[in-house]
């Protein structure tokens, strides 16, 4: 089997959820763990940082993994979803699995997959696994693919468990209130593992502490922490929330015996993307015109970003904008500028938003858009109609994003 016909049978098997959606969710772990015991049960031949939220656990992810490997470890790095290439998914000191290590692996276990209906993302979970068991890795970051308690990676006991923040998206999954959503999310909280949580909120933090409390894990709020000022080469202003909590997961790793140096804290914080190849966060394409795309995706993300290139003095604002289909659009919509020029197109997979319905939303709001066949009809014509004083925004998804970078 070649690499592209592994990864086409792979994303053929079942529906895969950043294609497909809801289809593809599976509410339980029965799966990951018939699959964890077909493979001789790897994750426990490793540590692991676990890290769950809504949003900022991809950048927190990668932060962390960054100062460990500044520190001399050999470090996994689990995420998702991909910009370009499946392999991102799957990295040890910033370098992607290999194609041959894919095709090993699909391989080796695809009779085993075939008869069980492992579905995409678990049978990437047992290779992430395998792979950093096979590799002898001293500590693997391992991002939540959605939620939690339910999510495949929750079969690991890690040296911290990590819930960045909270906010109202991936609702038709995991509950329709902020302290729904918290509850799914705190099922990553294991038997006496420390747990940070990136932000306090008054509607999540009580779910945080009850639950905590009940699996006797000490609990830590990162923004009621005191640091010294660190800065990242991630420059989206809300990394400052990112990098807190990333700060509060080394102090517990320091007690845990973990060499963690202040210096290669700086150095890790600052080096993130040099040492871990992270992409589509506050990534700047150009100066003349400013040009910016992030993969913030929700109402939340999307305020921080929003805010931030509007804070930036340029003439005029063009933003290339694209959606997937089961978001709650009315509130973000009314985030966006006014006066901004919008160059409307659907990422190339199953789930994204039409053009002309999302063309009618921003009708019903004012704001002046145009719609386009692509997102690189839409990026090229927004490149065309800029000034070099302009600014470009590209984003309202990952999808969006990488298309274009």
């Amino acid at each position: 089997m070649t690499y592209d016909t592994v990864l086409n049978w792979m994303f053929n098997q079942l529906p895969v959820y950043q294609n497909q959606g809801k289809t593809a969710y599976k509410a339980n772990l029965d799966n990951i763990q018939l699959l964890s015991d077909h493979l001789n049960n790897p994750h426990l031949n490793f540590k692991s940082i676990h890290v769950a939220g809504t949003n900022g656990k991809g950048s927190t992810s990668h932060m962390i993994a960054s100062v460990l490997q500044e520190s001399g470890y050999t470090v996994g790095l689990y995420t998702s979803p991909h910009l370009k290439d499946f392999r991102e998914r799957i990295k040890i000191n910033g370098t992607c699995i290999s194609e041959d290590k894919v095709i090993e692996f699909i391989t080796a276990n695809k009779s085993f997959l075939e008869v069980n209906q492992l579905s995409f993302f678990e049978m990437t979970v047992g290779m992430a696994f395998k792979y950093f068991s096979d590799e002898q890795v001293d500590i693997a970051v391992i991002e939540v693919g959605l939620g939690g308690r339910l999510d495949a990676t929750n079969i690991i006991t890690p040296e911290v468990s990590v819930i960045t923040n909270i906010g109202l998206d991936h609702v038709q999954f995991l509950g329709d209130t902020l302290e729904k959503i918290a509850t799914e999310k705190a099922g990553i909280i294991k038997k006496s593992v420390p747990v940070v949580i990136g932000q306090t909120q008054p509607e999540t933090s009580t779910v945080f502490k009850k639950i905590a409390s009940d699996f006797n894990a000490p609990i830590y709020f990162a923004d009621q922490e005191q640091y010294q000022d660190y800065t990242s080469d991630l420059k989206g202003s809300y990394q400052k929330y990112n990098i807190k909590t990333a700060l509060k997961i080394f102090d517990l790793l320091q007690s845990k015996q973990w060499q963690l140096g202040s210096e290669t804290i700086e150095k890790g914080l600052n080096n993130v993307i040099k040492n871990t190849g992270l992409m589509g966060r506050w990534q700047i394409l150009s100066h003349a015109p400013f040009t910016v795309c992030d993969t913030a995706h929700n109402e939340e993300g999307l305020r921080y970003t929003l805010n931030q290139i509007q804070a930036i003095n340029k003439a005029d604002l063009h933003i290339v904008f694209g959606v997937v289909e089961d978001k709650d659009l009315s509130k973000i919509v009314m985030l966006l500028p006014k006066n901004a020029s919008y160059y409307l197109c659907a990422p190339s997979i199953k789930r994204a938003m039409a053009v002309v319905k999302l063309q009618m939303l921003f009708n019903q709001f004012g704001l002046h858009s145009k719609p386009y066949n692509s997102v690189q009809d839409a990026f090229n014509s927004a490149k065309l109609k800029a000034t070099k004083n302009d600014a470009i925004y590209v984003g309202g998804s990952t999808f969006v994003v990488a298309e274009i970078i």
